[in-house]
């Protein structure tokens, strides 16, 4: 900068009718800089200063760039009040910042170097460059920075699914989401609340100023370290062991306006768990025969069921895996696309485009594919189009939201497919839980009561053969007895008989009385046998059968 340019600078802004102020004459209230996070006051180089209520909100914010307009409009779009710019040099700008945003940076710090005691993996080491464009020009030194980045490499130690940063009237309380159970971790202090949010907003290329509507956005940083144990999402049923870890981690962001700020959950996106085998997924080994008979069918519908949750989209992405062959083009619909498959071609809906299910399903058959996948059936003209895509030599692959395999075939009927084309189309249906496995390095032999047997229903003579454990608690599984989960499973197949009972409109406790005189395994007593094999618990089978019989 020239000797002359500030002179200049004022001179514009005089011309422009912007007031020049004399920071070291004002007060600016801690109320006022809590109002606007720190992050974006460094991004625009501006300064809140104070703030009138007469009838019309103004809030008077100074600025070393009278042309700095995309910092007066965000302010303006955050906080809904007229913005009055007022020009102060660059030099006296950057020192008022330091000195109003001081302590906030300050707290971050303190807080990093209390956590940095516990930590195993220096965040700068973990962290080397993020890859989103919004990130590009960090500073990997702030505080703030270090701080966000320091809680999403302990979400990475402890195998968590989500980080959850949830703003309370009192607190800032952050929670991991750790094979499937949310566990509190060390918070930072509430007054960081609105720079670690809009510092997450920032990387996930998110408006910072949008405060009012729910936002999504992703994260992608490159994490060059290896990882020692498997993870688990609430859609990864994880009885994988680790291995190296992705050259990149993905996050998928989603903010939601609440009462004391904005809510943020980060869902960490693993592609190791698609390379899950269907051993891997928790298969007994009869099972996994009859599953992947089913799946190397050339046509028809395979569904996979269960709630929100319960590793629904991994299994499908592992049948998937399994039957993607050179030979075999596969197209999938989903909303959204979180992983990417290797020679699978993607197609994310967009139901503000148009682009919705049913549009997505036409226009793939189109595209000639021997195997499409469906992220879910939500309505009769997606199922019908999904059916007749069966019907002319596609092999389906979608999910439900029911509670058991039999259930699948009445819902499809109940959202009005034909019963007949329901017949005629379906292959079979594998319904789903994931319970948590016992940790390998604490897990202890158990003896349990009779009361206990007589739960999962086990007999005297098969509880003699059995390998009882319980859940104790070490640091490895945070002292929690489990480390990891595994699926259980209900599969049903459909064959001529069943086809007659779905066509004649039997009830779905007509098809599973059928269906278990014929082999079927409900839930429970898949998980009894992984009780019995000391996998897991009973409580853990129990609580995720409660309507099972």
């Amino acid at each position: 900068m020239s000797a002359d340019e500030p002179e200049s600078v004022a001179q514009l802004a005089e011309q422009l009718g912007i007031a020049r102020v004399d920071l070291t004459e004002l007060q600016v209230s801690a109320e006022l800089i809590r109002l606007i996070p720190h992050e974006l006051v460094r991004r625009y180089e501006l300064l809140p200063l104070r703030y009138e209520d007469g009838g019309q909100r103004r809030l008077f914010v100074a600025t070393a760039d009278p042309l700095n307009t995309d910092g007066l409009d965000a302010i303006a779009h955050l906080l809904g009040v007229e913005v009055v710019p007022c020009f102060v040099p660059r030099e006296e700008l950057c020192a008022a910042t330091a000195s109003h945003y001081g302590r906030e940076i300050a707290a971050a710090g303190a807080f990093l170097e209390s956590a940095s005691e516990h930590a195993s993996l220096d965040v700068s080491a973990a962290f080397p460059e993020a890859t989103s464009e919004n990130d590009a020009e960090a500073d990997l030194d702030a505080p703030i920075i270090q701080l966000v980045h320091r809680l999403i490499m302990r979400a990475v130690e402890q195998r968590a699914s989500d980080i959850h940063l949830e703003p309370l009237a009192r607190r800032f309380r952050v929670r991991y989401r750790i094979d499937g159970v949310l566990i509190e971790a060390e918070a930072p202090p509430k007054r960081l609340q609105a720079a670690i949010i809009s510092r997450v907003k920032i990387m996930a290329g998110i408006s910072i100023a949008e405060k009012r509507l729910p936002q999504d956005g992703r994260i992608q940083l490159k994490l060059p370290s290896a990882r020692g144990d498997s993870r688990n999402s609430e859609n990864q049923s994880s009885s994988a062991v680790g291995g190296a870890r992705a050259a990149a981690l993905d996050l998928r962001v989603s903010s939601l306006p609440t009462s004391h700020g904005e809510s943020i959950v980060m869902r960490i996106l693993d592609g190791e768990s698609l390379r899950l085998g269907l051993g891997e997924l928790g298969f007994m080994a009869d099972d996994r025969a009859a599953f992947e008979r089913l799946i190397a069918q050339p046509d028809g519908i395979v569904l996979v069921t269960g709630p929100t949750g319960s590793g629904k989209t991994t299994t499908l992405y592992s049948c998937l895996h399994a039957i993607n062959q050179p030979d075999r083009k596969i197209i999938t619909v989903e909303d959204p696309v979180e992983y990417q498959l290797s020679g699978v071609n993607q197609v994310p809906v967009r139901s503000e485009l148009g682009m919705s299910f049913a549009a997505a399903l036409r226009a793939m058959l189109r595209q000639a594919p021997n195997i499409v996948m469906l992220g879910e059936i939500r309505d009769a003209e997606t199922a019908e189009i999904a059916i007749h895509a069966s019907l002319t030599g596609h092999m389906v692959f979608s999910t439900l939201h029911t509670n058991d395999s039999p259930g699948a075939v009445t819902r499809l009927i109940e959202i009005g497919v034909k019963p007949f084309l329901v017949a005629t189309s379906l292959r079979g249906v594998l319904a789903q839980r994931l319970v948590r496995k016992l940790c390998p390095d604490c897990a202890q032999a158990h003896t349990p009561s009779a009361a206990e047997l007589s739960l999962l229903g086990i007999g005297e003579k098969e509880a003699r053969g059995a390998t009882f454990r319980r859940a104790a608690g070490c640091p490895k599984c945070h002292h929690t007895g489990y480390r990891g989960r595994t699926g259980i499973f209900e599969l049903l197949l459909i064959d001529e008989a069943m086809q007659q009972l779905v066509h004649a409109g039997a009830s779905a406790s007509k098809l599973r009385a059928y269906a278990r005189q014929n082999g079927m395994r409900s839930l429970r007593e898949d998980g009894r046998r992984k009780v019995l094999a000391g996998l897991t618990t009973i409580e853990e089978v129990l609580a995720e059968t409660l309507g099972d019989r």
